[in-house]
Parts: C-alpha cells; sequence; structure tokens
C-alpha cells in the first residue's frame, strides 16, 4: 500500500456520519475482495392462476416470466460488484445450465470466476420460487446430495492462490458440503501465510469475514467478523429467543458466549426487523435499527447487508459506521422485489434523500400522535450536534433503547449562534438534519429556535426526555415541563474528549485521531 493509500484510508477512518458522497468513496477504493463458498442460483417464475389442475386440488400457474439471479455466496459477489470492489468468486457449480448461467451472470458483473470450478458429477444449488399476484406459491430446491471429492479437492488447490493480494475473504457456509474439511483447511493455511509473512512483504493477513449458519468450525481461524441471524445465533447459545425486540436483550447478555464460541474479534448479530446489535471483543457494542417494508417477495437482504459491512471495513471506515452503512444497504434492498442488490447509486440515493427531512413541529406532532396511539413510546432528544462523532452516535443509540420512536430537535443556527459564539455552527441546521437523520436509530428531525426545547416538548408531551450526562435533571430547565404531563427525564452517557469543541480544537491545532486517541 502507497502513503497516498494510507492517507486515503486514514482519511475514510476518521468518517463516523452517513452522507451520500460516502458509497462513491467507498467504490473508488476498489477493494479487492474474495467471496468464497455456497454459490446458488434463484430463480423467480411468476403468472396467473385461473385454474385447478384434474390429478389433485392444486393451483395451475402459468408461467409467463422467468427471471434468474445469483443467490447465497453469489449474491453477497453481486453486491459487493454493485457497490464498486473488484471482486472474485471461488465454490463448484455443475456442468448443467444452472451452472453455465449463473457464471455468465456474474461474469457480466464484472466478477472474476477463475477460482468457480465446475464438476460433471455435480448439480448447481438451484432454488426457484414461483408466485402469483405477487405471492410465493411454491419454492423448488434442486441441490447435489454429495460434493464430489475431484471438486472439493480442485477448489481446495486453489484456494491459496485465490486468498493472494485480497483485501478481504468473505467466507459464505451455508452447509451445503461445497466448504467441506480440505476446502476449510486450506483457507486456514492461505490466511495463516499472510499472518507470517516475512517483514520486508507487503503481504497481511486480509480481513477476514465469516458468513456462516454454523460458525462455530470457522472458530480456529479467528475471523474479524461473524454475522449469525437470529436463529443462528440461538443454535449457539443453545436457547430459544423470544419474538420481536425483547431479542436484543437476550443476545445483549450472551455477548462473551458469541465471542467465545465464534471465535471473532466481533460478532454482528442480524435480527431482521429489529435491525442488528454489535459486540466486540473490547467491549464496545453498536445498535442499527432496520426501516422495514410491507410484506413482499424480497430475498437476500443479509447478503447485501454482509457485502456493505465488509466493504466498509475492508478500506478502513470504523466498524460503527460500517455497520450503519450495511443497515441502509439492506433498507434498499428489502424495497425491491425478487433477489436483488444494492448499487452504489443506490445507496447513494438512499442516503442523499434524508436531507431536508427536517419536520415542522406541527406535522411531527400529527406522526407522534400516531404513533402514540399504536401504544408505542416516545423518547425526545435535543442539541446542536454539528460535527457529528462516535460519542453523539453512542448518546442517540441509547437513548432510541428507551422507547420505540426516537426524535431528535435540532437547535437552528442562530441557535447555535447564540449558545456557541459566532464561529458556529461549522455545518448547517438542513446538513445536520440530513446528517442526523441517516442514522438507523433516529425515526424523526425537526428543527427549534427557542432558547430552550420546553414549548416543542410542550407541544409533543413524549414519555422520555433523554439528555448527555453532562447534565444533571436539575440543571435542565426542560425538567419542570416533562414532569407537569408525567414524563421521564433520562441522563445517558457522556464522553468529554469527544464532544464538538474538543473535535473543533484538535482540528484548528491540526491534530489528527492518532494524537487524540
Amino acid at each position: 500500500m502507497t502513503p497516498r493509500d494510507t492517507a486515503r484510508r486514514q482519511d475514510l477512518a476518521s468518517q463516523r456520519a452517513l452522507s451520500g458522497w460516502l458509497p462513491r468513496r467507498l467504490a473508488a477504493e476498489r477493494p479487492a475482495i474474495l467471496v468464497i463458498g455456497d454459490v446458488m442460483l434463484d430463480g423467480w417464475w411468476s403468472g396467473a392462476i385461473e385454474r385447478l389442475c384434474r390429478e389433485a386440488p392444486a393451483p395451475v400457474v402459468d408461467i409467463a416470466a422467468r427471471e434468474f439471479a445469483p443467490g447465497g455466496a453469489a449474491n453477497t459477489a453481486m453486491n459487493l460488484a454493485a457497490l464498486g470492489a473488484r471482486v472474485a468468486v471461488a465454490g463448484i457449480i455443475g456442468n448443467d445450465d444452472a451452472g453455465a448461467t449463473l457464471r455468465r451472470i456474474l461474469e457480466d458483473a464484472g466478477i472474476d470466476t477463475m477460482h468457480l470450478h465446475s464438476h460433471p458429477a455435480m448439480v448447481t444449488t438451484t432454488k426457484i420460487r414461483i408466485s402469483s399476484g405477487g405471492q410465493v406459491m411454491l419454492r423448488i430446491d434442486d441441490s447435489a446430495s454429495t460434493v464430489p471429492a475431484e471438486a472439493l479437492a480442485a477448489l481446495a488447490a486453489s484456494v491459496a492462490a485465490a486468498v493472494e493480494h485480497q483485501d478481504a475473504v468473505m467466507v459464505c457456509d451455508y452447509g451445503t458440503g461445497v466448504l467441506a474439511d480440505p476446502v476449510k483447511a486450506a483457507i486456514r493455511t492461505a490466511l495463516a501465510a499472510g499472518e507470517t509473512a516475512p517483514e520486508q512483504s507487503t503481504q497481511t493477513r486480509p480481513l477476514t469475514v465469516v458468513d456462516a449458519h454454523d460458525p462455530r468450525p470457522w472458530a480456529a481461524l479467528q475471523p474479524d467478523l461473524v454475522t449469525p441471524n437470529a436463529q443462528e445465533a440461538a443454535r449457539l447459545l443453545d436457547l430459544r429467543l423470544p419474538e420481536g425486540p425483547g431479542r436484543v436483550g437476550v443476545v445483549t447478555r450472551h455477548r462473551d458466549a458469541l465471542l467465545q464460541a465464534t471465535g471473532a474479534r466481533a460478532v454482528v448479530v442480524t435480527l431482521d426487523r429489529d435491525g442488528t446489535v454489535l459486540f466486540s471483543g473490547n467491549g464496545g457494542s453498536h445498535r442499527t435499527w432496520a426501516r422495514p417494508a410491507a410484506e413482499k417477495q424480497a430475498s437476500g437482504a443479509g447478503d447485501t447487508f454482509v457485502a456493505a459491512l465488509t466493504l466498509g471495513r475492508s478500506v478502513g471506515l470504523p466498524l460503527t459506521a460500517s455497520l450503519d452503512l450495511a443497515q441502509a444497504a439492506a433498507d434498499v434492498v428489502v424495497h425491491q422485489p425478487g433477489t436483488s442488490v444494492c448499487s452504489t447509486a443506490q445507496l447513494s440515493r438512499h442516503l442523499e434523500s434524508f436531507a431536508d427531512t427536517a419536520l415542522p413541529a406541527d406535522e411531527l406532532a400529527l406522526h407522534v400522535q400516531a404513533h402514540r396511539a399504536q401504544g408505542q413510546r416516545i423518547v425526545l432528544t435535543n442539541g446542536c450536534f454539528d460535527v457529528l462523532h462516535s460519542g453523539h452516535t453512542r448518546y442517540l443509540t441509547q437513548a432510541k433503547q428507551l422507547g420505540d420512536v426516537l426524535v431528535v430537535a435540532l437547535n437552528s443556527d442562530d441557535s447555535v449562534r447564540r449558545l456557541k459564539g459566532p464561529g458556529r455552527p461549522i455545518n448547517g441546521e438542513a446538513d445536520r438534519a440530513a446528517v442526523i437523520a441517516a442514522l438507523s436509530c433516529v425515526d424523526y428531525v425537526t428543527v427549534f429556535d427557542t432558547p430552550t426545547a420546553s414549548p416543542l416538548i410542550q407541544q409533543l408531551q413524549p414519555e422520555v426526555y433523554a439528555k448527555g450526562g453532562d447534565y444533571t435533571p436539575e440543571m435542565l430547565a426542560e425538567t419542570d415541563v416533562v414532569e407537569e404531563y408525567g414524563g421521564r427525564v433520562a441522563i445517558l452517557d457522556y464522553v468529554a474528549e469527544r464532544s464538538t469543541s474538543a473535535v473543533v480544537q484538535r482540528i484548528q491545532a491540526g491534530k489528527g485521531a492518532a494524537q487524540a486517541e
């Protein structure tokens, strides 16, 4: 890596807020990422149902359209390519029509298939969904009962060359038998070679991400990240997770067990409509919230999530920012039918859509009223949020966990100047609102210009009013208003050395992150 490359990645490592330009910047880095594992072909066939068959009381679907898309590890590779990575895929397919179709689609997307091995005795794993009127009626799965030993040997023999010079290696193990012991041993050996490279060599171990139905067999890799879903985490912990948001609390109580079982430096548990939760070995944690769509024919959002997460980390984006980016990418895909991918352009547009999203107080009050009618608890916090940093995101994540809907009230530009002086804010209220709204933990943003947030609080009457730990309830002018209507004031963590003022002072002094930590 050249000094220029190092500087660019250090610059990315300083980014903590999601903006529309960020996906384009990540794509410009063009990281090399290998996806190795269970490649599949997804079929989406649709047609009309107008009669039942004579042989049985079953509907007849007159197929009008057939669409195919890469699935499994191949869908992860497609997402990475769509987000700008240089992608290679390693796996095993059959010498059949499905295998030929899968290889063609991957190559058309610019993906290197040199290490995608075919074998005449192998069946390409295929999942065909048959639908009518927007409803999936049937799924047909076709796969090999065993993977030929010769195909496993060929894949294992090519792993070392496949891993070489990669920025990241993703292991996608869905249990079809492609990542059997010979291949698993070859991956371990190839990654270990990167760790023990001579000092004068530029080769280092690539970022290692495991996305597996059972991550335990991969614990010896000591992966940087593992990404089990709720069911997979439950199997790891040998317990049953409750439905709904309560799952977060259960997996959080077992964070150490998850880290130990997977051997990973960090574990990200994906929880579908409840977002994700991150646990790192150094004690850190982070939460994201999904923006789910109504029920529809969507598949592969998990592949999109892990692809965007890996892309961010492979170029040095902080882990928490990478997690937020991955959640945003998954939110894009769940609103698209079929097995689809999130491109750089789509992700940028999604993040840019949060610009100018600050709601007037009267309109916000109508939304709050609707949420309260559904039994949801409203949390409100306010502040300048000028230069967003990890102290802010930690604080907002904690605030979200106090209820169901988080409203962030931003001080107007004039209000910030009155509070902070003529040199502030650094960023205008429209930019600040767009960045805050892009965080998955934030549901609504509004701007207020009054000396305190009391008038807004009186209008919305949130169940919880949250502020950072540099205050006490007695210090807050808003406390009397909150307690008058029966609300609660919650004081959250505050990290003084990460305040916006401290960040501005470091910038003015010409100090970088290394000197500040």
